[in-house]
């Protein structure tokens, strides 16, 4: 049950980052305009993303132009087109496959040899490959950001780190952090309370002339292998039962035998002696 609420989780965290990685590869505000210095004008604001560039007036009007090419842009805004749009793939495939290894849904659930467990598996390793994904052009970006506002010469042309960037920045945690929780899930380091049992148990059986003996030893303890095979000794345990007891219930028959015979004899006894008695009154 714990871990059924471990992969809720996760799948929410990851559904968030997912979702910020989709807003910080839509709005164009990973440069925004440097308010510094006396030269600068502040009556329009500019916003540069991977997509767009957009200028907004004082007046609240904005106007934006998509790039002309895809070659003039800078480097880091090349890749962070191709790195976001393969991060919103693979989170979604992630997604996809955290929906069917989870162990809220029913998908998986006929299979055999733990493959539900493996595609939870498989599924938070996307995720945390999603995170990376948007973690490297986000702070590609951001350097070349730092970068550029100190090598400026004029005002003007300095930049700041905008919004899209701490987004995807947060974004990137969600998702490693919720791939990280599904692994957890998947695989969990802490041995189950079964496994924390002795390593070597004993049946004992007693027998009906109050001896014991141990039967089939079994081995399971932690890091000692599978344990090994053996035959049940639930048959025999049975067969050992059914001795005892047939031998206690003739035990106890004769031992009720005896005790009637004791008490008819008793008794008899008890009519003959009043029997006498009475014959001496009579003669009398």
């Amino acid at each position: 049950m714990a871990s059924t609420g471990m992969q809720l989780l996760a799948a929410t965290l990851c559904l968030l980052g997912w979702a910020g990685v989709i807003i910080s590869c839509l709005l164009p505000m990973w440069r925004v305009t440097a308010f510094v210095g006396s030269t600068i004008v502040t009556s329009q604001t500019i916003w540069e993303g991977i997509w767009m560039t957009c200028v907004v007036q004082s007046t609240g009007q904005m106007s934006c132009k998509p790039y002309d090419s895809l070659l003039a842009l800078s480097g880091d805004l090349q890749a962070a087109r191709a790195l976001t749009v393969l991060a919103i793939v693979t989170g979604g495939a992630g997604l996809l496959l955290a929906f069917i290894g989870g162990k809220c849904t029913r998908f998986l659930d006929e299979e055999d040899g733990g493959i539900k467990g493996k595609v939870a598996l498989g599924a938070g390793g996307v995720l945390i490959a999603t995170g990376l994904l948007c973690l490297i052009p986000t702070s590609w970006a951001a350097g070349a950001v730092v970068k550029k506002f100190y090598s400026a010469s004029n005002d003007a042309q300095r930049r700041e780190i905008g919004a899209c960037i701490y987004i995807g920045w947060g974004a990137s945690v969600l998702l490693i952090l919720g791939g990280g929780l599904f692994i957890s899930s998947a695989c969990p380091l802490k041995p189950s309370e079964t496994d924390k049992s002795p390593s070597v148990r004993y049946l004992v059986v007693r027998s009906s002339n109050g001896s014991s003996r141990v039967l089939s030893p079994t081995r399971g303890a932690v890091g000692e292998g599978p344990a090994r095979r053996s035959v049940s000794p639930l048959p025999k345990l049975r067969g050992d039962i059914h001795k005892v007891s047939a031998a206690q219930e003739a035990s106890l028959g004769r031992r009720a035998r005896a005790w009637l015979q004791e008490r008819v004899r008793k008794i008899l006894g008890a009519i003959n002696q009043i029997s006498d008695e009475e014959a001496g009154v009579d003669k009398i």
